[in-house]
Parts: C-alpha cells; sequence; structure tokens
C-alpha cells in the first residue's frame, strides 16, 4: 500500500490526540494548582531489509510541566497552596492515592478535613464541632480556636509528599496525580529536604496561558487539515492507479 496512507493516518491519529490536550489544558485555566502539560513528538521509523526510513510523525507523550503558579491570596482560611515541590496526598475511591497541589478545604461530615472534591486527606486532620479559624501553618501544622477556648490548639500536621520525576507521575481531572505502577513516592516535612510550604488563605494560579494554548491549537489544526489533504491526494492516486490496471 501506497506509503502516503501510513504517514497521513498516523499524523491524523497523533494530531487528534495532541489537540485533546491542548484542549484539556484550557479547560483547566481556572484550575487550581493545575500543570499544563506539553506535548512531544516522535518520528516513526520503518525498516526493510535494504533501509530504514521515516514513516511519519507521531505524539510521543504529553507530560505535565511543573512550574511553580503565581499564588495569590483568596481570603479564604481553608484555601490553601504549595508554594514550592511537593503534593498533597488524598485517598480515593477503593483505596487508590491521588496527589494535589492543594485548593479549597472543608470539613466533611465525619469531622475530617478534605478537598473540594470531597476526598479525605491521608493525614486524616480531625476538626471538633465548633472549631473555628482554622488555619494551616507553613510547616503543615493545623490549629484552630476551640469551643470556649482562647487559645489556639494543634489539632495536627499535614505533610507533604514527592516522587523523583514528574515523568513518574499520570495526570487525571482537576489537578489530580496518580503515581505511575512500580514509582516509589517519599513523604516530606513542609520546608524541609527541599520540599514546599504551605501558605494558608491563597491558592496557587494555573500554569496555563491562555495565548499559547490557542497558537498550539491552530498549529494542530493546519497540521491535521495537511494531513487530511495528504490522504485525499494518495486516494486519488490509488483510485487513478486501479482505473489504469482495468483497462
Amino acid at each position: 500500500m501506497n506509503d502516503a496512507f501510513y504517514v497521513a493516518g498516523i499524523g491524523l491519529g497523533s494530531q487528534e490526540r495532541a489537540l485533546s490536550v491542548v484542549a484539556n489544558n484550557i479547560s483547566n485555566l481556572n484550575t487550581q494548582g493545575f500543570k499544563r502539560a506539553e506535548i512531544s513528538f516522535a518520528e516513526v521509523m520503518a525498516s526493510t531489509s535494504s533501509d530504514m526510513r521515516g514513516v511519519g510523525v507521531r505524539m510521543d507523550q504529553a507530560a505535565a510541566v511543573f512550574d511553580q503558579g503565581d499564588i495569590v491570596e483568596t481570603g479564604n482560611s481553608l484555601d490553601i497552596a504549595i508554594d514550592g515541590n511537593g503534593f498533597l496526598e488524598l485517598l480515593g475511591a477503593g483505596g487508590n492515592s491521588y496527589l494535589w497541589r492543594g485548593g479549597r478545604l472543608h470539613v466533611g461530615q465525619e469531622g475530617y478535613l478534605q478537598a473540594e472534591n470531597g476526598m479525605m486527606l491521608r493525614d486524616m486532620v480531625n476538626v471538633p464541632i465548633g472549631a473555628r479559624e482554622i488555619r494551616v501553618g507553613a510547616d503543615g501544622t493545623v490549629g484552630a480556636l476551640l469551643v470556649n477556648e482562647d487559645a489556639v490548639s494543634e489539632l495536627g500536621q499535614l505533610s507533604l509528599v514527592s516522587v523523583n520525576s514528574s515523568a513518574d507521575l499520570i495526570q487525571k481531572s482537576s489537578g489530580l496525580y496518580e503515581v505511575r505502577s512500580g514509582v516509589r513516592s517519599y513523604g516530606a516535612v513542609a520546608g524541609e529536604d527541599g520540599a514546599g510550604q504551605f501558605v494558608s488563605g491563597a491558592g496557587e494560579r494555573s500554569t496555563v496561558d491562555l495565548n499559547q494554548e490557542m497558537v498550539s491549537m491552530m498549529i494542530i489544526q493546519r497540521a491535521y487539515s495537511s494531513n487530511a489533504q495528504v490522504l485525499q491526494a494518495a486516494d486519488r492516486l490509488m483510485s487513478i492507479a486501479n482505473s489504469l490496471r482495468q483497462q
């Protein structure tokens, strides 16, 4: 079969997947702590007994780029951001663990601090009924004023989790990440051994740049259109060749 079909087909599939990555970046423009994904491509080689030649380009991977997002005050003491390296660990359904760069916390029905999506923090900090002015210190210490008390009481401490490389993480929805199978994560104390610090009453902005994503989208759409034209041209040439054989 004409190599043009392979080249165009691989290109169409790759550009379609690349477009979904850009679309996901844009949809998370306002998601706190979200890290944009960057697309890389690799040449596809076909080897024969006599030579090796390129037969197209495919999308190699879409890896999250862990640049620090701007940290802005929100005025809500239960908003939390991480200034530097590290993640909070959340407990998902079925015992699965997810990593999270922070956002809005709230007290769940059972009295434990949870993320806004309802997942409980692995540190399982319990907040007594009637507690007020809940705050998280830079080192992760959670304190609050309890009923009939004027002094701040310590309720627990949040810890951070880190991995050796961003390539060890799988990006999930809503700014969550999952550690790849077989990869080890490491616990860390905020502010120690290169780990970041917590910022209470603040949020980390998404690192998505809308202008950059729109430019990427236009480039991908043009590449998709070019591959479609190659496919159409190859189809016409194949039709001509078939008609000549039948004469």
